[in-house]
């Protein structure tokens, strides 16, 4: 892998493989700022804005802004779903989602006042048959590419959805990182997935356990590399991460300092920083400083954060 230039911007490495990430149930985020929020009672934004949401969509946009090449997949529907793909265009994301014959990709309400509260809609129904469409784009994933899956199944999806994926490119030599959380994360463990990125609550729910200290962290993230994880990326908000790698080592960074403004997508642009540290020259270390930088500079801004934040932030690191 060379160092080469791209007009006048510096891009890391010449990339051989590519990113793949999965969104089952995209979203328009229609993100409201208001001074107080008062339920029961009349209450005005002072800003909106209509982001595009879902977790998958999240690493793609951060990875796109790290000069990263990749690919969104999932499934779209309606004016809505037209609208969110014309929004990714417009941000020169690469995308090659299912359009389905029904419904509507689904609006989010996200309210930030002095309190945050979110109205998320339940999404359009997906079919056997674009299941089949989705698994027929999959089978053409090349060794080494990279595999996304991140966030929650639809209800008209079969829960296993996941583990279904995994075994049909177990033959393969694709590099998965699943972001999810509770059964839908322990089932596919079996499948050995390169990457999950638990946060330090998440990882003690999997076990029904309080984690008080850093040594009660990397206990029970070895417990998931028991049981088949490659890679255990366990995020502690303003702490930083601790990362458990295949080869045995236990890494551990601080996070920078800043104002958290918004939490929606900072996990998703963590997984995004890795994978992209990881591409540069396969080290674990590089890995987990570009995924703390990433996951911050998003916590610290309005949206997905820009390359340049990030730049910022992993100087702290």
């Amino acid at each position: 892998m060379s160092i080469i230039p791209l007009r006048g911007k510096q891009k890391y490495w010449r990339q051989n493989n590519m990113i793949y990430t999965v969104t089952f149930n995209p979203a328009l985020d229609y993100v409201m700022l208001l001074n107080k929020f008062e339920s029961g009672g009349v209450n005005r934004s002072k800003e909106e804005f209509l982001n595009p949401g879902g977790k998958g969509i999240n690493v793609s946009m951060m990875l796109t802004e790290l000069e990263v090449d990749n690919t969104a997949l999932g499934y779209v529907a309606g004016f809505t779903g037209e609208e969110l793909v014309n929004k990714l265009k417009k941000r020169n994301i690469k995308t090659d989602f299912i359009t389905l014959k029904e419904g509507n990709t689904r609006i989010n309400v996200k309210v930030k006042a002095d309190i945050e509260s979110e109205i998320n809609a339940g999404g359009p129904d997906i079919t056997n048959e674009d299941i089949n469409l989705l698994m027929s784009k999959l089978d053409k994933l090349s060794d080494e590419d990279i595999l996304v899956l991140a966030g929650s199944i639809p209800s008209s999806v079969d829960n296993d959805i996941y583990e279904q994926i995994m075994k049909r490119l177990n033959d393969k030599k694709v590099n998965i990182a699943v972001d999810a959380t509770n059964e839908l994360l322990l089932n596919v463990l079996k499948y050995s997935p390169f990457l999950i990125k638990p946060n330090h609550h998440e990882l003690g729910e999997l076990f029904d356990v309080s984690l008080k200290t850093e040594e009660d962290i990397i206990t029970y993230a070895k417990k998931l590399q028991e049981m088949g994880a490659r890679n255990i990326l366990v995020s502690m908000a303003g702490d930083g991460a601790i990362l458990l790698t295949e080869n045995g080592e236990i890494l551990k960074s601080n996070s920078p300092k800043g104002k958290v403004i918004n939490s929606v997508g900072a996990g998703d642009s963590m997984v995004a920083g890795f994978l992209a540290g990881y591409l540069k020259n396969k080290d674990y270390t590089e890995a987990l400083k570009l995924g703390i930088a990433s996951g911050s500079a998003s916590a610290f801004s309005e949206g997905i954060a820009t390359k340049k934040d990030v730049d910022t932030l992993l100087k702290q690191l």
